[in-house]
């Protein structure tokens, strides 16, 4: 990752470590507010049909939809019992292992593909994503071991390992079905893992995650997922920074209406960008007061 965006990112982390001191309880209401949309992408990004209000109308309310797939029920619940689980984990400082990796995978498939659910790929199991044909399974066992090896080697920034450990996961692709799934779920514990909040990539932007794993599938290029992943990033720790400063917020479409000299398209490019400390909630962008005061006078949205 470009050291300047490191840089940016590691401030705002500053700024989240100081202002989270006795509001751990807040930053844990968020968290669970997230869980049915951070379920609902990740299993949309995999062609889910479920609904965000239907995910978490399963997830919170144990209602069950009428006419979904038992499939797709168990898909929302399985990626939410993954959480706990990883959640469990954390609390008890654990460090990431393929036996973590395999429990994952196990709950995620439960009552779905019990067969192979918990077990990597075995000899004449290969698998196809796109135009990418995953390593055979005889290579599975060394690229795994490489593959925590890079990860634990703290010589790189750990932010580039949790970007370069995704990827590589993605290629590597080590099981029949979940790959995505238990790839996303694993960032998201690495990043709690050294203090960051978690991310939500979004079924809108499918297309862009998709070329960025297809980038480094074909050229081993990690750039465009690592603007991917600075942006999202920055919008977790923008919008937990919000809630923890007490900011006024509210919807961006609002704030624009207040402020006529900056056009509408302005500040949907400058949220985007994460130069305005924008975020979206149930897919809706929004923005503290304060936050957007800052935003204008730094002209920002000049550049």
């Amino acid at each position: 990752m470009h050291r300047t965006t490191l840089k940016n990112i590691e401030l705002l982390k500053t700024r989240f470590d100081e202002r989270k001191t006795g509001k751990e309880s807040l930053l844990t209401l968020l968290e669970e507010a997230e869980l049915p949309e951070l379920v609902f992408n990740s299993n949309a990004i995999e062609n889910s049909t479920l609904t965000l209000d239907e995910t978490e109308q399963i997830l919170e309310h144990q209602i069950l939809p009428p006419n979904s797939s038992q499939r797709e029920v168990f898909e929302a619940i399985n990626l939410g019992k993954v959480n706990e689980y990883l959640s469990a984990k954390l609390a008890k400082n654990a460090v990431l292992t393929k036996e973590m990796i395999l429990l994952v995978h196990g709950t995620l498939l439960s009552h779905i593909n019990d067969e192979f659910a918990g077990c990597f790929r075995k000899s004449k199991e290969y698998v196809r994503v796109g135009k990418h044909i995953a390593p055979p399974p005889e290579k599975l066992p060394s690229l795994m071991d490489n593959l925590m090896a890079d990860f634990a080697d703290d010589s790189e920034h750990i932010l580039d390992r949790i970007i370069l450990f995704h990827l590589a996961f993605e290629h590597i692709h080590p099981f029949l079905d979940g790959n995505g799934r238990v790839g996303r779920a694993l960032l998201n514990f690495q990043l709690k893992m050294i203090g960051y909040p978690p991310v939500i990539i979004r079924n809108k932007e499918k297309k862009d995650y998709y070329t960025a794993l297809q980038r480094y599938d074909d050229k081993g290029d990690t750039k465009p997922f690592e603007h991917i992943f600075a942006l999202h990033v920055k919008e977790s720790f923008h919008k937990r920074l919000a809630y923890l400063e007490g900011d006024d917020i509210v919807p961006l479409s609002m704030i624009g209406k207040d402020h006529p000299k900056h056009s509408s398209q302005a500040i949907a490019n400058a949220a985007k960008k994460q130069s305005l400390a924008a975020f979206r909630e149930r897919g809706r962008w929004k923005v503290g007061k304060k936050g957007f005061a800052e935003w204008e006078k730094s002209h920002e949205h000049c550049a």
